[in-house]
């Protein structure tokens, strides 16, 4: 009945629930550069939000699966939304970079 109220969320993960899927995944940090030099994750490559959707074609295939990680999980939790609209495979890091406890920082 109240259909248009449900919103695709996408699929998510604690950020601490993630260590062992590094090296498995598409880790994606959409946080600027100078952000993304304060650390991250191992092996997540950065890619901006606004780099990423404008050009989502470039950097993601349809066909495989990505992670999406920022600060606090607010702007992957957006950006994964859109991706997912535009048929995309998108898993929000919930929590993001602020609340990494796990040993894969870099």
């Amino acid at each position: 009945m109240f259909n248009f109220l449900k919103r695709n969320t996408g699929k998510s993960i604690h950020v601490n629930d993630i260590d062992g899927l590094i090296g498995t995944i598409n880790l994606i940090d959409i946080r600027e550069p100078s952000e993304f030099r304060t650390g991250s994750i191992k092996t997540a490559k950065n890619i901006p939000m606004n780099t990423l959707l404008s050009n989502p074609e470039k950097y993601l295939k349809k066909d495989q699966s990505y992670y999406l990680v920022c600060h606090s999980g607010a702007r992957s939790q957006s950006t994964c939304s859109q991706l997912i609209k535009a048929g995309y495979d998108v898993t929000n890091v919930v929590g993001g970079i602020g609340s990494y406890v796990g040993s894969k920082r870099q």
